[in-house]
């Protein structure tokens, strides 16, 4: 079988380090020799019978049904990158138009949860992960504990919540806490000069020692785990070393898994002038260094993997559900008129009216993360942090 093949339907990736090559599969990692690759660089038949022999090639059994909720399509910020704006400020302010108002109530948690169990029952799936998500899902927190309270009749093991951490209070965190929701994914744009310039409040002011402050109290109040996403751009990355040595002061990094991601034009009109170059795979590498060396968690390089939510055209795993029952495919599509895929009242509609409606992760990016590009960015960063890995004991 070619390394073509392998990576078609296997999601199944073979990066070059500094002293060897590894292969990442959908069941783990292993290190791979020159002598287990053929001289096209794929697998030879006898690497290739190894790894399937050890389970690398395919990943657990997952009987997880992973349920996306937006329990208020507002926001209390503006950032200009969102992909829930529908334009730009034209003011030249703070409050670009977004998505339309919508508000999780009592009687759209109750078809919600009930299409999650028909979902369940009809994919052989026995256990539900909800992510809260916004908008700002702390603009509605009634809605965000009523439906973890009642989800706990679903098989509810497992529950998270992107935010931006400027409405939550000690309180909140240990309600949230008490019906199962175990981590938050917050965003820093850079450190706290470039971030208070980006990621602003509708009503003006920065967010920068909000967002710690919360999050310290949160942390202080309950055994909460973060995963911080920092924003890289033109505008973000010369700051980026100074926040790592700046959060690392602020917060137990025992509880932190940092990342870094590349801000992407999604059709608002913001552009990020980074290139895809050695230059910038090098800085991607040093931070993740700096974030292992100052305690920080950094998630592992991963085989390329469908996402449960929209990389099924039946929704088979997973659904994102808009505040009012409507499905999208997607989290970039939901509240957007035109993009309803169905209803959790009735469920999806058939594929062919769902066809042209059916977006996947990242396909609205520019560039595209297929682009070659960009694959070869994110393989030599891999690679570096794999080698990193395993130089220091930590893989």
């Amino acid at each position: 079988m070619s390394l073509d093949h392998v990576e078609l339907h296997s999601g199944a990736r073979i990066l070059a380090g500094k002293k060897n090559y590894w292969f990442l599969g959908r069941g783990g990692i292993a290190r791979l020799g020159a002598g287990q690759l053929s001289s096209e660089g794929t697998l030879t038949p006898r690497a290739e019978h190894r790894l399937r022999e050890s389970g690398l090639f395919s990943a657990p059994q997952n009987r997880l049904y992973s349920l996306t909720v937006l329990t208020s399509t507002d926001c209390n910020l503006g950032c200009g990158y969102c992909f829930q704006n529908v334009g730009p400020d034209l003011a030249g302010g703070n409050r670009p138009p977004r998505i339309g108002h919508v508000r999780l109530k009592s009687q759209d948690t109750t078809s919600i949860l009930g299409f999650a169990g028909r979902q369940m029952a009809a994919g052989g799936l026995d256990k539900l992960s909800i992510l809260l998500f916004g908008g700002e899902p702390l603009l509605n927190p009634r809605g965000c504990l009523e439906l973890l309270t009642r989800a706990a009749d679903y098989n509810l093991v497992r529950a998270w919540m992107i935010s931006n951490t400027t409405l939550l209070t000690p309180e909140l965190a240990k309600d949230l806490w008490d019906v199962k929701l175990r981590h938050i994914q917050v965003t820093f744009d850079g450190d706290r000069p470039d971030h208070d310039q980006i990621r602003v409040r509708r009503s003006n002011g920065g967010t920068f020692d909000a967002i710690v402050r919360n999050m310290v109290r949160a942390s202080d109040a309950t055994p909460m785990s973060w995963v911080l996403r920092v924003n890289v751009s033109h505008r973000t990355h010369r700051g980026i070393d100074s926040l790592l040595s700046r959060l690392a002061e602020s917060l137990d990094v025992s509880r932190c898994t940092i990342s870094f991601d590349q801000i992407r034009d999604m059709g608002v009109g913001y552009g990020n002038d980074l290139e895809h170059t050695g230059n910038l795979s090098a800085s991607f590498s040093r931070w993740q260094r700096q974030a292992l060396e100052l305690g920080f968690r950094v998630p592992r390089p991963r085989a390329t993997e469908e996402c449960r939510t929209c990389g099924y055209g039946d929704g088979r795993y997973g659904a994102v559900v808009n505040a009012d029952g409507t499905l999208a495919s997607c989290w970039e599509t939901a509240g957007k008129p035109g993009w309803e895929v169905g209803t959790a009242a009735t469920g999806y509609l058939p594929a062919e009216q769902t066809r042209d409606r059916w977006l996947q992760c990242a396909d609205r990016y520019d560039p595209s993360p297929d682009s070659p590009d960009v694959r070869a960015f994110r393989d030599a960063v891999d690679a570096a942090l794999l080698d990193y890995l395993s130089e220091t004991g930590r893989l």
